[in-house]
């Protein structure tokens, strides 16, 4: 048998899945939930990373570490700053696909982990440019680098440890469960920052209190560090591993084989992806400098918006079990799209209840997309090089979006901050989506059923 052949298995194992609780044979209901909650943790660690690199580059780069550039050259250098890191994200999604496709998910993503958070922790030790000139801003754009590196291979392996424990026909489910992390890690840098300015001075923050959120990063990768170290390897990669079916060159295999799936699952990921970058990244410079609001304000209603989401992911990923994790996502991707202009309308009139309202409704049904997004991806793909496939197509589509701020800034300087002008960006997504959405529904989706273990020894002999 060839390491690109798939294997079949008996549909016996869907059957006992069901009858112990819809989990794979052999799986406590104790194990399952220390698996889901390891990867949430990571996913949560990568966002609040994230968004501390989003809120910090919107309202702090600029002037800690561009100061010669400027006010507008500041703001587009932090933007340009966080693009530097999605960049690279691709060549960290080959690496450390390649990676999870062969020595097993668990052990890449302590790897992908421990990079993350080391490289998050030390910007909290960087000298800005009062102290040490553009020596700050080069190490600021390295560690952002790094951290690139590190997240090209961090959230396909979480949505794989999430799923590959689950039963396939709830795997819609188990992949909107890692996507809690996002909202997560927005809550809590947000709280972070906006606690700051209640227990230090403006003049403190400038100084050294801004590197207080990087330095918490520390002691959560060290929880997420020990809830991986405390799990087992996957049982469909066990198995791929039982039965010879790993493939060599997984990405190879994917272009290869999955072409066209490949491109759907770019398409797919960009609105939930960059659905984010846009509100909750430019949002804050542009509420800040040309609508009025204060930074606390964008930070209250983006938190607002975050929390809600904590609810409507599990529900919307129950809702994927449903109808399929691709019509969620297209789903997702009408709704925005019809709210996405009169939002914007009413966005203008700058009073604080509009904002919440906005942050509210323009992040719910983004979400949509956002829950059903790992369900949808890991359809499309077998088991043998499925790391590999979603990890570089979400880096790709990361790629893509990551420039979203940066564009919106020149597309807002060119239009005079014309109104519409964050619709326009918002509504492309949603087409891009929508349309890769219709063509991922329309696809058979790969189920992978684990044996029972005396039919992986048949297996396996054979």
């Amino acid at each position: 048998m060839s390491s690109s052949d798939p294997v079949t298995f008996s549909t016996a194992t869907a059957s006992t899945a069901e009858a112990t609780g819809g989990d794979r044979p052999g799986i406590t209901p104790g194990t399952a939930r220390r698996v889901t909650i390891a990867s949430f943790i990571g996913t949560a660690l990568e966002s609040y990373d994230f968004y501390l690199f989003a809120y910090f580059s919107a309202f702090f780069v600029g002037p800690l570490f561009f100061e010669p550039l400027g006010a507008f050259g500041g703001v587009l250098a932090g933007f340009l700053t966080i693009a530097a890191g999605f960049v690279i994200r691709p060549i960290g999604a080959i690496v450390f696909g390649h990676l999870g496709d062969r020595i097993g998910r668990r052990a890449t993503l302590l790897i992908t982990i421990a990079i993350m958070g080391v490289s998050t922790g030390l910007v909290g030790f960087l000298p800005t440019y009062a102290a040490a000139g553009w020596f700050g801003a080069i190490a600021l754009i390295a560690l952002r680098l790094i951290q690139g590196l590190s997240l090209g291979g961090e959230w396909g392996g979480s949505i794989l440890l999430a799923t590959e424990y689950a039963n396939p026909k709830r795997r819609g489910f188990y992949a909107a469960l890692p996507q809690l992390g996002s909202p997560v890690g927005s809550i809590l840098s947000a709280v972070v920052f906006i606690s700051l300015p209640l227990m230090l001075s403006q003049a403190q923050i400038a100084e050294w209190g801004w590197r207080i959120p990087f330095l918490t990063a520390i002691p959560l990768l060290l929880v997420s560090l020990y809830l991986r170290w405390s799990i087992d390897e996957t049982p469909v990669f066990k198995q791929l591993v039982a039965t010879g079916t790993r493939d060599r060159f997984p990405l190879a295999d994917v272009l290869r084989t999955s072409a066209v799936p490949f491109l759907i699952a770019i398409g797919a990921a960009v609105l939930g992806i960059g659905s984010y970058s846009l509100m909750n990244t430019y949002m804050v410079s542009y509420g800040t400098s040309v609508l009025g609001f204060s930074f606390n304000d964008l930070l209250i209603a983006t938190t607002i918006g975050g929390l809600l989401q904590l609810v409507t992911i599990p529900l919307f990923g129950v809702w994927a079990t449903r109808i399929g994790s691709a019509r969620v996502v297209a789903i997702g991707a009408i709704g925005t799209l019809l709210i996405t202009f009169p939002m914007y309308w009413y966005l203008q009139f700058a009073t604080f209840p509009i904002l919440v309202a906005t942050m509210i409704i323009g992040g719910i049904l983004p979400t949509l997309s956002w829950a059903g997004l790992g369900g949808l991806m890991s359809d499309l793909f077998p088991s043998r090089n499925r790391y590999s496939a979603l990890s570089v197509a979400y880096s790709i589509a990361a790629l893509l979006t990551a420039f979203i701020p940066a564009v919106t800034v020149v597309l807002a300087k060119a239009t005079g901050n014309a109104w519409w002008h964050p619709g326009l960006i918002l509504a492309i997504m949603c087409v891009i989506t929508l349309v890769s959405a219709v063509l991922a529904a329309r696809r058979k989706p790969f189920i992978d059923e684990v044996p029972l273990p005396a039919q992986a020894e048949a297996v396996a002999a054979a």
